[in-house]
C-alpha cells in the first residue's frame, strides 16, 4: 500500500496484532514489489496484506512469490490489484468491502434524511436570500414521514441502507436488483421491485450498484423522467451509473434534486454546471472509510489473517466470478 495509507490504517494496535499473528519482516511495509530487497522478501511471503496504492499482482510478480497463499485486502475493491492470474494460481483473496460498507451506509442514511428535509438545498438557497421558518412551515414536501425510498442494488452497502431505513417511518423501501433473493430483501425490510415501478414511486432514489458495462448510465434521461417532481437522487456508489448530462437538465429545471458523493468524471471539473446549482450537493467521495474508519478495514484484514493461522475459512472470500460483479 502507499505510505499515507499504511500510516493511517496500521498503527500501534494493528502492528502489535500483526506481529502476534505472523512472522513480520523489516520493513513491514512496502509500496513496490520489484526491487531486489522486496523480491527477497516476496520469495518467502505466504500472505500479502494490501490496501490503497498497492501495485498490481501481475504474472511476473506472482512468479516471484512461489509461497503466496493469500491476499488480504484492507480496503474495498481489489480491481487493479488482483486479476485472473491470482485466482488461477489458487491464491485465496479476501476484501474488507463489508467493513467499508458501514460508513457508506451511514452516510447514505444521513443523505436520505437530509434529502427529506431538503436541508442542503435550503442551506444553499439561504446563502443568497434568507430562508426563515415562516418560509418552510407550510410546505408539504419537507418530511421524512411516509416517504418512499428506492434502493438500486442490494449490495453490501445497499443491504445495510435498507436495514438502516427501518429507523425512519417510511411508506416503502423498494429494492431493485435482479440478482437479489426476494426473501432476503424482505427480511432486511425492503420490497422487491422492478426499476421503472420503483422510479415512479420514489421520493428518494439511492444507488448502490457496481460499475460494470451493463450498469453504465443505468440512470439516464428516460429513468430520470420517471421520477416524481421533487425527488432526490443520492449516489454514493459509482459516478458512471448516472448520465450527468441528463441529470444536469433535470436539476437545472428544478424538477429533481441530487446529492452526489461520486461523479463522472470524478472530480467534476471546476466550473461544471452541476456544482453551481443550489439543488445539487456534491461531496468529494467522503462516504467511504476515512480517518479512523480505515482502521476497521485493517482489523478486518487481521481477522482474516487470524482465520488463516487457525485453519478457519475466510469470512469474506472473493473468487474470480464474485469479483467480476463487485464494485
Amino acid at each position: 500500500m502507499d505510505a499515507a495509507t499504511f500510516a493511517l490504517q496500521f498503527r500501534g494496535d494493528e502492528l502489535a496484532r500483526l506481529a502476534a499473528l505472523a512472522e513480520v519482516g523489516d520493513p513491514v511495509w512496502t509500496d513496490e514489489l520489484d526491487s531486489a530487497p522486496t523480491r527477497r522478501r516476496l520469495a518467502r511471503a505466504q500472505v500479502l496484506v494490501t490496501s490503497w496504492g498497492a501495485p498490481a499482482l501481475t504474472a511476473e510478480r506472482l512468479a516471484a512469490a512461489p509461497a503466496l497463499r493469500a491476499v488480504l485486502h484492507a480496503a474495498g475493491s481489489v480491481r487493479g490489484i488482483v486479476g485472473e492470474d491470482v485466482y488461477r494460481r489458487g491464491v485465496a483473496v479476501s476484501t474488507a468491502a463489508d467493513a467499508n460498507a458501514v460508513p457508506v451506509a451511514e452516510y447514505t442514511l444521513a443523505a436520505i434524511v437530509l434529502a427529506g428535509k431538503k436541508a442542503p438545498f435550503l442551506a444553499a438557497q439561504g446563502r443568497t436570500a434568507p430562508v426563515t421558518w415562516n418560509d418552510v412551515v407550510a410546505r408539504d414536501d419537507l418530511s421524512n414521514y411516509g416517504r418512499t425510498v428506492a434502493v438500486v442494488g442490494f449490495s453490501r452497502t445497499g443491504r445495510r441502507v435498507v436495514e438502516l431505513l427501518r429507523l425512519l417511518d417510511t411508506a416503502a423501501v423498494l429494492v431493485v436488483d435482479p440478482y437479489a433473493d426476494a426473501a432476503q430483501v424482505r427480511a432486511a425490510g425492503g420490497e422487491p421491485a422492478e426499476l421503472d415501478d420503483a422510479l415512479r414511486r420514489a421520493d428518494v432514489l439511492s444507488l448502490h450498484a457496481p460499475a460494470l458495462p451493463e450498469t453504465h448510465h443505468l440512470i439516464g434521461a428516460r429513468e430520470l423522467a420517471l421520477l416524481p417532481h421533487g425527488a432526490t437522487l443520492v449516489n454514493t456508489a459509482r459516478g458512471s451509473l448516472v448520465d450527468h448530462d441528463a441529470l444536469l437538465v433535470a436539476c437545472a429545471a428544478g424538477r429533481l434534486d441530487a446529492i452526489l458523493d461520486v461523479t463522472d468524471p470524478e472530480p467534476l471539473p471546476a466550473g461544471h454546471p452541476l456544482l453551481g446549482l443550489p439543488n445539487v450537493m456534491v461531496t468529494p467521495h467522503v462516504a467511504g472509510s476515512l480517518g479512523r474508519e480505515t482502521r476497521r478495514m485493517a482489523q478486518h484484514a487481521l481477522d482474516e489473517l487470524e482465520a488463516l493461522v487457525q485453519g478457519r475459512p475466510l469470512a469474506t472470500p472473493l473468487t474470480a466470478a464474485t469479483a467480476a460483479v463487485s464494485a
